[in-house]
């Protein structure tokens, strides 16, 4: 039987990338008391003022079918909240979708044809690469590296730049490192990308999970840049900020042009979202929800708590994220790479983490740790992590 390209450029690029996170989730299943630090799925529940609405939204009839741009209080939402950040954004500019990874989905089938590139830093988020393949467009890595705190480089960016670049895919707080761009770095970058032409999708999931915002640290985005407002579309979604991941409610903010544009292709595909979670959606965006707050605080701590425990043995190196849920660490000098490292922590030490192989070429030597487990849980973990290197370290002697 035939099947489409599409089948073939996306092998390997789904689940496969998730493998030990799955073998950690059968092992539990079978009783096994894995510690698992896998995925990004906050430890707080949404809060109850939010359940509490979607309930009388779906009690209340809204279960019938919306419309493709999206519900109208959720659209006002929006525009108020990027107005906030920059002037002239109407209804025209928004449009609502089932999370951030279908707004992508659908953003890149908007911008991208066969063959074209698209840039993003390496390490990147697992999914970019299926994303990218599914238009029939190309990644085009640029390393992101451990001296540079993993922040994009403009001179190292604008080397990868070619005449068939099309976009840059930028993901400020970043997955899996937790880097964060200033606005320094966004306006350096974001020259680049007007004097060639390039479009920037910006993943701003992360946004409220900025660290040091106590400090007086803000978060950046080419978005405010009114001099990139005709090139600049942001994807965000309630699932990170407010710890809803399984309601799966996302939005792209751009151009008008481009959202009129991109419409058609939205309603082909999924023709408007469901209409009680458009409910809870508006009032997480409109009403003052602590969720965010609390989840910045714990995060910032736990990163510093695991960065410090594992700096009892040299052959772990944590990076210090500048916001996000994730910490990263170099395994390399254990002689391992983060695929193999984290296979053995799983089989020897019942510890389940994300291998970098699975965030590009550039991460193979790292090891992703969630941070949504408690303090408590996630100490132990640590010192299990420093009893497989002192292990590895014993074996290479």
């Amino acid at each position: 039987m035939r099947y489409a390209s599409i089948t073939e450029r996306l092998a390997g690029l789904g689940s496969g990338k998730w493998a030990i996170h799955i073998e950690a989730r059968r092992k539990a299943a079978e009783g096994i008391p894995v510690i698992q630090l896998t995925i990004g799925e906050p430890d707080l529940p949404p809060d109850p003022a939010l359940l509490a609405e979607c309930t009388r939204a779906l009690h209340a009839g809204r279960t019938r079918y919306s419309n493709g741009r999206g519900e109208a209080s959720v659209v006002t939402a929006l525009v108020e909240k990027y107005s906030r950040r920059r002037q002239g954004i109407t209804e025209r500019n928004v449009l609502c979708f089932p999370g951030t990874q279908s707004a992508l989905f659908v953003v890149l089938m908007g911008l991208l044809d066969a063959g074209d590139e698209v840039l993003v830093g390496d390490p990147y988020y697992a999914t970019y690469e299926g994303l990218i393949a599914s238009s029939g467009a190309k990644i085009s890595p640029v390393e992101l590296k451990v001296e540079n705190r993993f922040h994009l480089n403009a001179a190292d960016l604008e080397a990868a730049i070619t005449p068939g670049s099309r976009v840059l895919l930028l993901n400020t707080p970043h997955n899996p490192t937790g880097a964060v761009l200033t606005s320094e770095e966004i306006a350096t970058i974001g020259e680049l990308c007007r004097r060639h032409d390039l479009w920037i999708v910006c993943d701003e999931v992360y946004e409220e999970l900025t660290f040091g915002q106590a400090s007086g640290s803000t978060f950046a985005s080419p978005f405010d840049n009114p001099d990139l407002a005709e090139r600049t579309i942001v994807v965000s979604s309630i699932s990170k900020s407010h710890a809803a991941p399984g309601f799966r409610s996302g939005w792209a903010v751009g151009p008008s042009e481009f959202c009129d544009r991109l419409l058609p292709v939205s309603e082909t595909m999924l023709f408007g979202v469901q209409p009680f979670i458009a409910d809870m959606t508006a009032m997480a965006l409109t009403q003052p929800i602590e969720t965010a707050s609390i989840m910045r605080t714990n995060y910032e701590r736990r990163a510093r708590l695991m960065a410090n425990r594992l700096k009892s043995i040299s052959t772990l190196r944590p990076v210090m994220p500048e916001g996000g849920m994730f910490i990263v660490v170099d395994v390399s000098a254990t002689g391992l790479t983060g695929y193999e490292f984290a296979a053995r922590l799983l089989e020897e030490q019942h510890v389940a983490v994300m291998p970098g192989s699975s965030f590009g070429e550039a991460a193979r030597h790292l090891i992703r740790i969630s941070l949504t487990v408690s303090d408590e849980t996630l100490a132990e973990a640590a010192d299990r992590m420093v009893k497989l290197a002192r292990t590895l370290a014993a074996d290479a002697a």
